[in-house]
């Protein structure tokens, strides 16, 4: 009797949810290419409202009078509620980037960049993080170097320096959009959200102190935000085509966590509309943040594989 053999069953992949099964589930977009990750439109208008945003703030009167105006509390950086936190007081220490923090923090914040590239083995993208933080800071440096703060209202000695763009707002925004192109793909969204935190804090915190005007915060924030979508726009297509799955619920509960830090950071004892003002610019820093990591993010996450198989790279 002929014996059949009946062939091998057929191995099935193992099973995972789909991206429109993930989407259902509170997640956002599954990973595959994305466009306008890639273009050239994003950085420029960052560029042209840094532009736009000196010539209305420091280049006008009227900017000037609005920005001046703040500066109206008779004990200066005292009833700002991170006064004790920002290092104004004697012998206390200051949190990060505050006061004689910044040097520091953006040498180790650097250093940590490279080394997880190079534990990451990401070439490309650590250059492109570490390019990213170097020409923030250089070219802030550059801005209040050559962009001048014209008298325009007859104001004050100490109101005529030239103070745009923020140096200490500018540190926090540079290290973490640098380590959003070499950390891994899973990781991005929640690093995003905390660096967005922290950054708000600097860039409330610098106005509540009277250090810095809003025009300053908003200008570093959108300088880095610049840098940072070039550098993702510049790698390589084998290294930027896909964005990272991301829940749903993470960008009202980091946005709405950025309204808090905002509020208490850019809080004064002596002035609600001061306190108001400096938390609307520091809230406003904060979707910039957002909006730019939404998108750069997009343009260096996974492989070439991540659009077909559905997986991020590591």
């Amino acid at each position: 009797m002929t014996q059949h053999i009946s062939p091998p069953p057929t191995p099935t992949p193992s099973a995972s949810p789909s991206p429109s099964a993930r989407t259902d589930a509170g997640y956002g977009p599954g990973p595959g290419p994305d466009p306008a990750a890639r273009s050239w439109l994003p950085p420029a208008l960052c560029l042209l409202a840094f532009v736009a945003l000196y010539l209305v703030a420091v280049c006008t009167p009227f900017g000037q009078r609005a920005e001046n105006h703040l500066f109206s509390g008779e004990q200066g950086a005292i009833p700002a509620w991170v006064y004790g936190v920002a290092g104004g007081e004697y012998g206390s220490w200051a949190l990060p980037p505050m006061e004689q923090t910044a040097l520091p923090t953006l040498f180790v914040g650097t250093a940590l960049i490279a080394a997880v590239a190079v534990l990451r083995r990401r070439w490309w993208q650590g250059l492109a993080a570490v390019t990213t933080v170097v020409v923030t800071i250089g070219a802030k440096e550059l801005v209040s170097m050559f962009l001048p703060r014209p008298d325009l209202v007859g104001a004050e000695e100490s109101l005529i320096e030239s103070s745009f763009p923020s140096g200490h707002a500018a540190v926090p925004v540079a290290l973490v959009l640098g380590a959003l192109l070499v950390v891994p793909p899973r990781v991005r969204p929640y690093l995003a959200t905390a660096g967005m935190l922290w950054s708000v804090f600097a860039a409330s915190g610098v106005l509540a102190t009277y250090h810095h005007r809003s025009s300053d915060s908003l200008g570093s924030t959108l300088l880095a935000c610049a840098c940072y979508l070039v550098a993702a726009r510049l790698l390589p297509e084998r290294d930027a085509p896909a964005s990272p799955w991301r829940p749903r619920a993470l960008a009202p509960v980091a946005l709405a966590g950025a309204a808090a830090v905002a509020l208490l950071s850019g809080a004064r004892d002596d002035s609600l509309l001061e306190s108001l003002v400096f938390a609307a610019a520091g809230f406003l820093c904060a979707v910039l943040f957002w909006l730019t990591t939404a998108r750069g993010t997009a343009a260096v996450t996974g492989g070439p594989s991540a659009a077909v198989t559905g997986r991020t790279a590591p």
